[in-house]
């Protein structure tokens, strides 16, 4: 297990513009060969918009984009005719497989948080598709059979526990609260890469909110 500290993140955006990026892998000009994926995982970040911030209509292709909004409203629109604002409990996915182009923004009057991850799909190319689920329940897995993956979204009690998955890979990203795996306690932007995961717990020191990836070889 190797875990990643929230202040080891790469510090991007642009303050004028009102954005901050927090880059848990190598990304745009924070390249680093040694931190270029984990398992599936080739993106974990974490935008900040203030109210009226975002990013202009921009590109993607062959990559699947999930996001978890942690505070306020993100308003999507892409090039396949989506419009809709993702709110704290949404799971938005977006496969711009052979190419899409969408913009991101905060058209709210409050500051707006959310996590982005990044998988590599198994087969690039193909058409781009779109998925919102609205609400999703605590401990009802949410999978991505495109890149072999499947997530958890756990919300925890104090002194409460959860499976770690069995499996190759696990990535656990801490949106919120305290928790512990294995004897680390891990704060919120903390995140572990676990390998070869069996037997492992999950248990909160506090009230948290934990994004778990399952991910196949």
């Amino acid at each position: 297990m190797s875990i990643r500290r929230a202040g080891e993140r790469y510090l991007g955006g642009d303050a004028s513009a009102g954005i901050e990026s927090l880059h848990s892998f190598s990304f745009g000009r924070f390249y680093d060969p040694d931190n270029l994926r984990f398992g599936a995982v080739i993106a974990c970040n974490e935008e900040r918009l203030a109210p009226g911030a975002g990013f202009d209509e921009h590109p993607h292709s062959h990559t699947e984009i999930v996001t978890w909004v942690v505070d306020g409203e993100l308003t999507h629109r892409d090039s396949a005719g989506h419009a809709t604002v993702v709110r704290h409990g949404d799971v938005q996915r977006l496969s711009s497989a052979g190419g899409v182009r969408h913009v991101e923004r905060n058209d709210a009057d409050v500051p707006l948080t959310f996590v982005q991850m990044w998988l590599a799909p198994r087969d690039p190319g193909g058409e781009p598709s779109y998925e919102i689920v609205r609400g999703i329940a605590d401990s009802t897995p949410y999978a991505l059979p495109e890149a072999g993956a499947m997530l958890h979204v756990r919300r925890l009690t104090g002194d409460e526990r959860t499976a770690v998955p069995d499996a190759p890979f696990v990535y656990v990203h801490v949106v919120r609260g305290v928790v512990r795996i294995d004897g680390e306690a891990l704060g919120p932007g903390d995140a572990a890469r676990i390998t070869d995961a069996v037997g492992l717990e999950l248990t909160a020191a506090a009230p948290a909110e934990v994004l778990m990836w399952e991910l196949s070889g």
